[in-house]
C-alpha cells in the first residue's frame, strides 16, 4: 500500500484577535517551510478573520478554511456564511459535522451531509468529523454510532465526490477535557472509518483520515504513526505556535521514517 501524506489541521474554535492572530499566523507560516513535501498544513479560523488570514498566509504552504458552512447556498438566512462566500478568501478546507456543533446546535446526521456536499459544490475540502460520547462507547456503540454519522454523508456522495473528503474521528470524550484515545483505541476507530470508505469505492478507501481529542506534543507521534491515522485535527494547541508546530514536526517525523 502507498504511504499517504500527513494532514495536520488547527481548529480555532471561536478563539482570535487580530493582534494575537498575527502573531501565531506568521509563526505557523514560518515554522512550517521545512517541513517534508507530503506533510499538509492548515488552519480553521473564526470567518471574521478569513482576510486577514488570507494576506498572512498567501504565499506560505499553509492551508486556511473555516469550521463550518450553511446548508443554504443564499438568499433570507441571517447570520449564515454560505461555502461559495469563503472561497473569495482563498479558503480551501471546511469543517462539517464537529460534535460542538451537533451538540449545542443540534445539528442532525442529515444536516452534516447536507452542508458537505455543500462545501463539496464550493470546490472546498470537507472535514467531516464523526465521534461517540463517553456513554455510548461504554455501551461498546463506537462503531455503530460512527458508522451512521459517516454512511448519512457517504450516501449522499458519489464515489467522485467522496474520494474528495476528509474524516476526522473525534471522541467526544477526549475534546478539550485533557483525555486522549490510546492509539490503539484510535487505529481501532480509524481501521473501522477506512473500512467503511472501502465499501464505497476504491477510489475513497484512501481519503486522509485524522485523528482529533487532545492531540498535544507529547502523544502526537505515537498516535500519527498508527496506520489508518493520517493526521490530526488540533483544538487548543492550535492556539500556541509552539506546540502546533510540534505537532507538526512529529507527522513529518512519521512521514520521514514511514
Amino acid at each position: 500500500m502507498p504511504k499517504r501524506a500527513k494532514l495536520v489541521v488547527g481548529n480555532w474554535k471561536m478563539h482570535g484577535r487580530l493582534a494575537e492572530n498575527a502573531t501565531l499566523l506568521q509563526a505557523v507560516a514560518q515554522g512550517t517551510g521545512e517541513l517534508p513535501a507530503d506533510v499538509r498544513v492548515g488552519v480553521c479560523v473564526p470567518c471574521p478573520y478569513l482576510a486577514q488570514t488570507q494576506s498572512l498566509l498567501e504565499g506560505s504552504r499553509v492551508m486556511w478554511g473555516v469550521q463550518d458552512v450553511s446548508a443554504f447556498t443564499h438568499g433570507a438566512y441571517t447570520g449564515e456564511v454560505a461555502a461559495s462566500m469563503v472561497t473569495d478568501f482563498g479558503s480551501t478546507l471546511a469543517i462539517v459535522g464537529h460534535s460542538e456543533r451537533r451538540a449545542y446546535h443540534r445539528e442532525s446526521a442529515e444536516l452534516v451531509a447536507v452542508k458537505t456536499q455543500r462545501v463539496l459544490e464550493a470546490g472546498l475540502t470537507p472535514i467531516v468529523c464523526v465521534g461517540e460520547t463517553l456513554e455510548e462507547r461504554e455501551a461498546d456503540l463506537t462503531e455503530q454510532v460512527v458508522g451512521a454519522q459517516l454512511d448519512e454523508v457517504l450516501v449522499k456522495l458519489s464515489e467522485q465526490e467522496a474520494a474528495r473528503i476528509v474524516v476526522a474521528y473525534e471522541p467526544v470524550w477526549a475534546i478539550g477535557t485533557g483525555k486522549s484515545a490510546s492509539a490503539q483505541q484510535a487505529q481501532a476507530v480509524h481501521a473501522f472509518l477506512r473500512s467503511r470508505l472501502a465499501a464505497k469505492g476504491a477510489a475513497v478507501a484512501d481519503v486522509p483520515l485524522l485523528y482529533g481529542g487532545s492531540v498535544k506534543p507529547e502523544n502526537a507521534e505515537e498516535l500519527f504513526g498508527q496506520m489508518d491515522i493520517d493526521g490530526g485535527l488540533i483544538g487548543g494547541a492550535s492556539l500556541k505556535a509552539q506546540d502546533f508546530l510540534a505537532i507538526c514536526k512529529a507527522a513529518g517525523a512519521i512521514s520521514v521514517s514511514g
